[in-house]
């Protein structure tokens, strides 16, 4: 699959973000977990994607399926201010 550097940047940012599952990764560019986290192993330093790793392996807002039925959005509302 070949990226554009903006896309690649998104879907980093994306995988980071805490309230954006891995499903709207796999619905916007076609990548499933699997393949996001291959993905991320080869763009991210190592000690970042250990980091990245620990930090979304136990996060239930990473998947639909494990989501609280409270967490309706996938930012923070303050995620996009306008200026």
């Amino acid at each position: 699959m070949i990226l554009l550097m903006s896309e690649e940047s998104r879907i980093i940012e994306m995988a980071w973000e805490d309230r954006t599952p891995f499903e709207a990764i796999e619905l916007q560019f076609n990548m499933n977990e699997p393949e996001v986290i291959k993905f991320m192993r080869s763009r991210l330093k190592a000690n970042s994607f250990k980091l990245w790793r620990k930090r979304v392996s136990g996060r239930s807002t990473k998947h639909l399926q494990l989501r609280s039925e409270n967490v309706t959005r996938g930012y923070c509302p303050t995620q996009y201010k306008q200026r």
